[in-house]
This record gives C-alpha cells, structure tokens and sequence, in this order.
C-alpha cells in the first residue's frame, strides 16, 4: 500500500480535500491524538468502508488536558503511527503543531452541553470544551462527510454527536464497537502505562461492567448495583474509582428500566486512568 500523504497545514490539507472532491470522491475522517492502536486502525478501516479517501488527524491537544494530567507524557510516536496509516490504507495524515490549530491569540471555546454533563466532567471540568473545540474545527479543515469515533469514549461520541446537531455541521457520525484484547480489555493508549500486574487487574474491569449491566437488566436495584460494582473494583485492585453509572445511551441522562441504556465506568490504577462501558439492555 502507498504512505499516506502527510501534511501539517490547514491550506494543505484543504488544497487536497479540494482536489479530491473535484474528482468526485467522498471523505471520511478519523480524529487521533496519535499512539495508534489496533483500535485506531479498526476506525481507519471502518472509514474506508464508507468514503473513498480517509484522513486521519494525528494532534496531541493540550485543551482537553487540566495542568495536572499527562500531557507532556502522553506517548507521541509519529513515525510508527505513519506506518500503521500505511497499513491501513489511510490516505492523508493530517499532524499540525500546537500553533497551527491555536495560534497565536486565539481565543474561541465551544462548550456543549447535554451529554457532557457529569461523569468525565465532574472529574476533568474543561475536558469536553477541549473535545468540542478542536474537533470543530477539525472538521471545519477538513470537511470530511463522515467522521468515525470509537464507542470506548462513549461519552465523547455522545458530544461529539451533540455538537454536529447543534451546530449543523454536515458530518455523519459514526459509533464504532471497541476494540479489545483477548482478556477484554479495551485498547487505550494508556494502556501502555501499565505493568503486567496492572493489565491484570486493568482486564477485570469490563468483566465487572458487564455483570453489573446484566444484574440491572434482570431488575437488580441501580443504587444497589452501582455501588457493588465500585466496590468489586477496589477489591479487585484499583485504588480509586471515579464512577460507576448507568445512563441513558443517546442523552446520557439517568438511565430508566425498560430504555436502552450504557454503563460506564472511570477507575485508576496508579497514575493511570482508565474508562470502559457496555450496553444495558432494555428488556
């Protein structure tokens, strides 16, 4: 397959969008902040399904990181990522620096509410107008027809959603399933902060979600189920859990029996912060 087309400008990348769409092609994207993982490349393909061109932004962003989180040590490997692009079949890799998305004296924030509202928020306060905003302007630069998001960041994608209705921005959004190891365990690309023992223990997570989920399902009392399962996390060997929620899957509202539904779920391990969800089924 051939490399991807790299560029790290908005007038490139828009000078190739433009002659892609001359020819009649259709665009999909998929939104990194790098460190590509089999979930990432689950996306590209995904994408590729869809449009005839895949773009793939690879940008590291610091607004959707608080001064206490792990910017400066998220893992950054633009080389490798380019190869698995290759691989892939992604077309463009777009990967500007901080002072092309924000240069000097820009002062816009968007801030979307509905979904964003509690869980991720309660705990990283500015994280979803970070989100909001550079994917807005993502796709304002891009203007892809689709644009493809993982359901591991479910309340992401929930957002992300939000913002196109509110704003009629024409890009379909599509949810993709997460990608997981064979112990479960969602690929993340924090994932690679964690000691064997920790991946251990990181696995139970989603086994732990999923039983919980199932109890609510068969009519277990929420409260009830809820807090058994932070407790069946700190036993298992987080040290501390964020949340543990059901919700309802579009709004994120407070999940009703009998609706559909999404349980999610932040914990940590060490420094690490992990988040995971799965399907409440309505019946």
């Amino acid at each position: 397959m051939n490399a991807p087309i790299v560029v790290d400008s908005v007038t490139a990348l828009r000078a190739q969008v433009r002659d892609w769409r001359r020819a009649g092609l259709k665009v999909a994207m998929v939104p990194t902040m790098g460190a590509l993982h089999d979930g990432h490349i689950s996306l590209v393909r995904i994408a590729l399904e869809r449009a005839e061109r895949c773009v793939v932004s690879i940008f590291v962003n610091p607004t959707q990181f608080a001064p206490t989180e792990d910017l400066d040590k998220y893992p950054r490997q633009l080389a490798r990522d380019l190869d698995r692009l290759q691989y892939a079949g992604a077309h463009l890799a777009f990967t500007p620096g901080v002072s092309e998305m924000y240069p000097s004296g820009f002062a816009t924030k968007i801030s979307v509410g509905g979904p964003s509202r509690g869980l991720e928020t309660d705990f990283r306060p500015n994280f979803f107008d970070g989100v909001a905003t550079v994917v807005a302007k993502l796709f304002l630069q891009a203007a892809p027809d689709c644009a493809v998001f993982g359901e591991k960041d479910y309340q992401q994608l929930c957002v992300v959603r939000q913002l196109c209705r509110d704003l009629d921005l024409p890009v379909e959004i599509v949810g993709a399933p997460t990608v997981r190891d064979a112990h479960g365990l969602a690929m993340s690309s924090r994932n690679a902060y964690l000691g064997e023992a920790e991946l251990d223990i990181a696995r139970k997570l989603n086994v732990i979600l999923r039983r919980t989920a199932a109890a609510l399902s068969t009519g277990t009392d929420e409260a009830d189920a809820t807090t058994a399962a932070a407790k069946a996390l700190v036993s298992a060997g987080f040290q501390k859990v964020d949340y543990v929620a059901a919700r309802a899957s579009v709004t994120l509202e407070p999940w009703r029996r009998g609706h559909d539904g999404r349980m999610l779920a932040a914990a940590w391990l060490g420094t690490t912060r992990l988040i995971d969800n799965v399907e409440i089924a309505s019946a």
